[in-house]
């Protein structure tokens, strides 16, 4: 069973935020990279169908597929560079409390994928209205 990475995103209010800050300072050909100073130590669980899923404003709301988890530098000055996917999906959307870094995420805890076929283009300002009166 797969292991997964859970972080917050700062500087972005919803997904379509970061795939537009994304696009304008890495552009649309650089990979995605979450750089981080603590090196996982369950890499390989998380190279076995692992993601990243991401935490906007107190909710978990989309992931990306963990490709490759790798130690960069030597001593101080090291750090892990975690390459994900291209493919942002969306997931249902779960609230979670804040907290500091990254976490393990297992995978009975993870949100199922969204079904956007079911719901359609919802605006991003009528989803959020949903998901604060609970609807959704």
């Amino acid at each position: 069973m797969a292991l997964h990475m859970i972080k917050l995103v700062v500087g972005a209010a919803a997904v379509e935020d970061m795939l537009a800050w994304h696009a304008t300072h890495r552009g649309v050909s650089h990979p995605w990279v979450m750089s981080t100073r603590m090196t996982p130590k369950r890499a390989e669980e998380l190279l076995d169908g692992g993601s990243l899923y991401r935490v906007f404003k107190g909710v978990i709301l989309c992931r990306q597929a963990i490709l490759a988890v790798d130690k960069v530098g030597d001593g101080v000055t090291a750090r892990c560079e975690v390459t994900l996917s291209d493919q942002v999906v969306r997931v249902a959307p779960t609230p979670r409390r804040a907290f500091q870094g990254w976490r393990y995420l297992e995978a009975k805890d993870a949100p199922p994928d969204l079904d956007t076929e079911a719901f359609g283009d919802v605006p991003a300002d009528l989803a959020r209205q949903l998901r604060e009166a609970g609807a959704w």
